[in-house]
């Protein structure tokens, strides 16, 4: 068994920021980005987190990723910072896949370094964010059906559509929650339109009037009935596809195999030549997604 290549030296390493090299300039609004204020705070904060990712030549060491953490490094008067030395010197290959942060996630990080004693000030300073957005994210999942947050919580569902979620009762979160994944959209206007089709025995306000921007109280009833008969056909829909994948994928065996014998395919070639490429595109289905 052949030995498996690392991308990177398994030793991180201490560099002077002087003897590291950017391969790309720093002029521009990259600094100015809320992302470089962040990485700023951070590092004033708590320090470096993520070491630079260097490439090393004979004279010099490359700067392959991490300019921004470079910039703030320098910017608080650093003069040096951990390193990982990489094998190749292709920039692309790091970070091009970012797996972002959903927020409930966010919330739970959070939740777990107060609990560690972090104080919600502390945090705030890191992040670059206000007092009251931290405040805010500890208290994120107030009101909101555990069955609900099971399945949102590693989804990039913004907090305005969890705030939205919350004006329903459970049952109704669930169904808003199932929906969302169903369709993968998580954006807060979706969410609105589904409170929109919410009828009043699912609401926590029934007696408080829904509103829709340029929409007048009629036209929010008719969307009431329309979302809820889109909703039934939806469910109607999804609970016969995995039947109708099974039949479909039978019968594509089925034709395929009747269609592997030649003298069948010759028949039907022969006197029904449309029917025949209508069997050859069936027997040609792997899937249907």
């Amino acid at each position: 068994m052949s030995t498996p290549l690392f991308s990177f030296e398994l030793k991180q390493i201490t560099l002077s920021l002087d003897s590291i090299l950017p391969s790309r300039p720093f002029e521009g609004p990259g600094k100015h980005t809320r992302r470089y204020d962040t990485i700023l705070a951070s590092i004033k904060e708590i320090g470096l987190v993520e070491p630079l990712m260097v490439y090393r030549r004979k004279d010099a060491y490359i700067l392959v990723d991490g300019h921004l953490r470079y910039k703030a490094l320098k910017d608080v008067g650093a003069t040096q910072a951990e390193c990982i030395v990489s094998t190749d010197d292709e920039a692309f290959t790091y970070n091009a896949r970012i797996s972002r942060l959903a927020p409930i996630q966010e919330h739970q990080m959070i939740v777990k370094a107060v609990r560690n004693g972090v104080s919600p000030e502390r945090i705030a300073a890191a992040l670059n964010m206000s007092i009251e957005d931290i405040r805010a994210r500890l208290n994120l999942l107030e009101g909101l059906h555990p069955q609900a947050v099971e399945l949102l919580k590693d989804k990039p569902i913004a907090p305005g559509g969890l705030a939205v979620l919350k004006k329903v009762n459970g049952v109704r979160q669930i169904e808003i929650a199932e929906l969302m994944v169903s369709v993968n959209n998580f954006t807060s206007s979706y969410a609105h339109a589904l409170f929109i089709g919410t009828t009043p025995d699912h609401l926590l306000q029934p007696t408080k009037p829904k509103t829709a921007k340029g929409l007048s109280a009629d036209e929010i009833v008719r969307m009431e009935s329309e979302i809820e008969s889109l909703e039934r056909d939806f469910k109607a829909a999804e609970a016969s596809h995995g039947e109708n994948m099974l039949n479909l994928t039978s019968l594509s065996r089925y034709v395929k195999k009747l269609l592997s014998n030649p003298k069948i395919a010759r028949f039907l070639q022969t006197h029904y030549a449309d029917f025949f490429e209508e069997l050859e595109a069936v027997a040609k289905i792997e899937s249907l997604t």
